[in-house]
């Protein structure tokens, strides 16, 4: 997909990204498609953080994806980074035809370039198109997430 643009996003953006989140079975219960201050106070912390990309895939001047890159300082692994992939979306309407493949691969090579001796992300455990998804990819089910809502 050599015409799709990987880059940060922009505050212009975070209407196409709310949209992106709230277009997903789970995505539909807990996130909005308004963008309220919540969501601005979000976007201005990530954008401040540098170790935080918000990462969008554009193409035709349309955001198609989108997904969020934490990097993590850590003692583990001899003092190595490593690399979080969270909120990955593909527009529905452009789902199955590579575009996810592509921007995965786009973020696993930023982290490969940083020096990361690892990238992990979590799937909520209902996404077994996610889980395929992700497997095809290289990524092993190695551990066993746990979460805490507050």
């Amino acid at each position: 997909m050599s015409d799709v643009i990987y880059r940060e996003a922009v505050r212009a953006d975070l209407p196409a990204v709310i949209a992106l989140l709230a277009d997903d079975v789970l995505g539909k219960a807990r996130d909005f498609t308004e963008v309220d201050e919540a969501y601005e106070r979000a976007f201005a912390a990530i954008d401040a953080d540098p170790r935080n990309q918000l990462i969008v895939a554009e193409q035709a001047g349309e955001l198609v994806g989108c997904l969020q890159i934490t990097y993590i300082p850590g003692l583990g692994r001899h003092g190595s980074e490593r690399s979080l992939i969270e909120s990955v979306r593909v527009r529905s309407d452009r789902r199955g035809q590579g575009l996810g493949r592509d921007l995965m691969t786009w973020a696993v090579d930023q982290a490969r370039q940083r020096g990361c001796a690892l990238v992990q992300l979590t799937t909520d455990k209902t996404r077994e198109d996610a889980h395929r998804f992700y497997l095809g990819l290289g990524f092993v089910a190695s551990h066993e997430g746990m979460k805490l809502a507050l």
